[in-house]
């Protein structure tokens, strides 16, 4: 999302519903833009309509996915990409599950929505996930307490490419003016905290994700 003065700023990736909501998001483009940590705005189904430089720069390491880039749809990213935890810090517990919490209470306001039936397909097509999400899930939020699924305030670890940052935490700050939650949007803020990075290790990988990998499953017996 990034542009040089004089040049045409990017569009959102979100029709407008008339010219001044178009100048508006033409304008937070722009502020996103002087936010220094990774900034994204999402619609109802968890598209990005919008991300600053910082967004892009975390994930700048993730492999190709046809259809869960972090770009494109961060809940896809989170739930169905491999790199994620390679990026996502403790990943089950604080992205995976508040994720998956959130998309559940999505499904019930929103049910209707065809990018959401889409991702709940999918979900069900695979037994580890439509297991956590079934039964797993419902008894991780009787656990831990349904503060622990909200995005606002909550503290994650996350793992930057940039070694100024390296193994680190956020805070993820959601902050939605009224003009883009009439559009249906949402906005998060991953505030960095700047930690010492221990020594990169050669030929170390970051990890790759499964779902056979979710503890919130029991194992079954072999």
């Amino acid at each position: 999302m990034a542009y040089q003065a004089g040049e045409q700023r990017p569009a959102p990736r979100l029709v407008p519903v008339s010219p001044e909501a178009e100048a508006y998001l033409q304008d937070y483009v722009a502020l996103l833009e002087a936010v220094p940590f990774p900034s994204v705005v999402l619609d109802q189904r968890w598209d990005v309509v919008l991300a600053n430089t910082a967004f892009e720069s975390l994930f700048r390491e993730v492999g190709p996915h046809p259809t869960a880039m972090p770009g494109d749809n961060f809940l896809r990213f989170v739930l169905f990409h491999p790199d994620a935890a390679g990026v996502l810090g403790a990943f089950e517990s604080s992205w995976f599950l508040p994720a998956l919490a959130q998309f559940a209470s999505a499904v019930e306001t929103h049910g209707q929505d065809h990018g959401l039936q889409a991702i709940r397909r999918e979900i069900a097509q695979d037994p580890i996930m439509e297991a956590a999400f079934r039964q797993g899930l419902p008894h991780w939020i009787r656990a831990v307490g349904a503060a622990a699924v909200e995005h606002d305030g909550a503290v994650r670890p996350l793992v930057h490419p940039d070694p100024r940052w390296g193994a680190t935490e956020c805070r993820v700050v959601e902050e939605t003016p009224p003009a883009l939650r009439a559009l249906g949007c949402t906005r998060l803020t991953l505030v960095l905290r700047e930690t010492r990075p221990a020594p990169a290790r050669r030929g170390t990988r970051r990890p790759r994700r499964r779902a056979s990998h979710l503890t919130v499953v029991p194992a079954t017996g072999t």
